[in-house]
């Protein structure tokens, strides 16, 4: 296991002050780098981890922040934070952009390879990242499968990896359709990955508080997502020294 170095950086969002989380390889030299993106409850040690584990692969990585520091354990105040969120794609890029700012800002980043993954709320801002026209390498998104503004998703430059469970009462058949026929229109590379017999939220361990109903961790398809995840990175975003 690489050696993996991790400070918290604060940085302006959304009118509220971010609490990322960045973890860096190894080394001095560039590498390349994955922003990672949380569920609606916001930046929690599951996705910090995510980030280390990316580190320990070599990669610099950022898990950035949603809710100025919370973690929205209540579903309704949840809710009540993501619903509209979800529907203004401008304050969604606005979020994203500060984060990546961040991650270009590193100085071990190579701003030239910069990969986004996200996870519910957070994969549909990397969604709008690309849809923004941001010069990503990859975009994977998790429990995101969201749709965009008319024409934007034409703004894709890169691979676009998708993964969801077919028992996912929120991420519906059709949700997952209208978004699938939204890529192959505008020509993106595109591939989904639907994980038999999970729920919403399947790669997330469980937690102790209360949850939305079909919510549930399906450990298998958890590990399988995970190296679906890596897999697209290697392709990529290959690591070089």
């Amino acid at each position: 296991m690489t050696t993996v170095t991790t400070r918290t950086i604060e940085y302006a969002a959304d009118g509220l002050t971010m609490t990322g989380h960045l973890a860096l390889p190894a080394g001095a030299g560039r590498r390349p780098a994955v922003l990672v993106g949380p569920e609606g409850t916001g930046l929690s040690d599951v996705e910090r981890r995510r980030a280390d584990a990316l580190a320990e692969l070599g990669y610099v990585a950022l898990a950035f922040d949603l809710h100025g520091g919370r973690y929205l354990s209540d579903p309704e105040e949840m809710l009540a934070r993501c619903m509209p969120l979800l529907a203004d794609p401008d304050r969604m890029r606005d979020i994203g952009h500060a984060a990546l700012d961040v991650l270009r800002a590193e100085p071990r980043t190579d701003p030239d390879r910069i990969a986004a993954v996200g996870y519910g709320t957070g994969g549909a801002i990397a969604l709008e990242l690309g849809r923004d026209g941001v010069d990503l390498r990859a975009i994977a998104t998790v429990n995101g499968l969201t749709t965009g503004r008319p024409g934007e998703t034409a703004r894709i430059r890169c691979p676009v990896w998708a993964g969801v469970g077919s028992e996912d009462p929120i991420m519906s058949t059709a949700q997952r359709d209208a978004f699938t026929a939204e890529l192959q229109a505008a020509g993106v590379d595109w591939r989904l990955t639907v994980y038999g017999g999970a729920l919403h939220a399947f790669h997330h361990p469980p937690v102790d508080h209360t949850v939305r109903p079909g919510v549930g961790h399906h450990p298998r398809h958890a590990r399988r997502a995970w190296r679906d995840i890596v897999g697209l990175l290697a392709e990529c975003l290959p690591l070089t020294d």
